[in-house]
């Protein structure tokens, strides 16, 4: 049976290191390791938008914030070897397809010569005993499949971006071989993972160029959203989804070792696997009013249409699936937004969605839904 749910006794007390911190989704699991009492440090540039979460949520209160840049390979060793983590979940990157067309440079920088400084400062630091690096369901070599995609596909990207998170992938396997290998575990201790997930969704992204944020940024200003590509397919799933099988992952890896030390897929149901007119149709559904969208025919650089993830595998070995429909997920995001719109507490507010998902969790594994 799958547990779906992770263990919030293992993080109490455990020390993190976590980089991207202050973005969308670092910041979800900031609160969510605040919440289970984890030490948690973060490294990560300040965020990249106004408003943004991690300021809105004051995400900086219950862990030891540090601004800085990956691409700085001294100032990420002191601060790894300063904080002594037991666990590294790295999230530091530049995540944008289109940005990627105009800054190629930055973004190699960032994603490539990045990650290679994380594993440097890991192999640095002797506490560490678990890392969780996170790419994108991107970095596979996309044929336009209408099947998913598994774990030993090939790398690959068309664009800047999703090519830096292939090399990215390459990076990872050559430091397990090299400097983090199963056969050494004694000698090293460190079990390393990469996580693949698909187009995470979720209340408090305010990134350019992203779906969601493009819908309810055109709904609340009353004016219809205008879409690229209606009939292109994503993975959609809620943030909570997979920063619960990164967790549950970390959990393996500290506690079982090189076992667990390879490539995931996180994704949702291949019922959930949507189009973006589905999106957009059934938020402004949730939404009301005189919610509406209209086709974007301008000229835009490549982006692909078909993209799913095979999870057979993270079902079979890690006991993860997801337990949200993407009409749930849809539900929370707008829920989220109209707690903002209202000026609520957003820090209350996240913590109450992440404490609302862990129920749910719990609860489905004891109906085994």
């Amino acid at each position: 049976m799958e547990s779906l749910a992770m263990n919030p006794k293992f993080w109490a007390g455990k020390r993190v290191f976590l980089t991207g911190h202050t973005g969308f989704k670092g910041s979800w699991l900031s609160l969510w390791l605040q919440s289970m009492g984890a030490e948690v440090t973060g490294f990560s540039l300040a965020p990249h938008t106004t408003p943004s979460l991690f300021e809105i949520a004051r995400v900086a209160d219950g862990m030891h914030s540090i601004i800085g840049d990956i691409r700085d390979l001294s100032s990420l060793r002191i601060a790894m070897t300063q904080a002594k983590p037991d666990v590294v979940i790295h999230m530091a990157a530049q995540a944008l397809v289109r940005y990627s067309y105009d800054n190629p440079v930055e973004t190699y920088a960032t994603n490539v010569m990045g990650t290679v400084h994380l594993f440097e400062a890991v192999r640095a630091t002797p506490s560490v005993k678990a890392v969780v690096n996170i790419t994108t369901d991107k970095c596979y070599e996309n044929r336009e499949w209408s099947w998913g995609y598994r774990e030993n596909e090939p790398m690959g990207g068309y664009d800047p971006y999703s090519n830096s998170k292939g090399c990215a992938e390459l990076v990872t396997s050559a430091y397990r071989s090299s400097f983090f290998n199963s056969q050494d575990y004694d000698k090293h201790g460190v079990a390393l993972a990469s996580v693949r997930a698909g187009n995470v969704i979720g209340g408090g992204d305010w990134a350019l160029d992203r779906l969601i944020p493009d819908i309810i940024s055109a709904f609340s200003e009353g004016r219809p959203v205008s879409i690229r590509s209606p009939h292109a397919i994503r993975p959609w799933q809620h943030v909570l989804e997979p920063l619960r099988g990164y967790l549950m992952l970390a959990e393996k890896l500290f506690s079982e070792g090189t076992s667990y030390a390879e490539g995931w897929n996180f994704g949702p149901n291949d019922a959930d696997v949507k189009t973006v007119g589905w999106i957009v149709q059934t938020l402004a559904g949730q939404w009301g009013g005189d919610a509406k969208w209209s086709l974007d025919t301008a000229q835009h650089p490549h982006e692909a249409t078909y993209l799913k993830l095979d999870i057979s595998k993270v079902r079979g070995r890690l006991g993860w699936a997801p337990v949200l429909t993407l009409s749930e997920a849809l539900q929370m995001i707008v829920n989220w937004y109209r707690d903002y719109k209202n000026e609520s507490d957003m820090r209350h507010a996240v913590l109450d969605q992440i404490a609302t998902y862990t129920s749910l969790c719990s609860k489905r594994v004891m109906n085994n839904e």
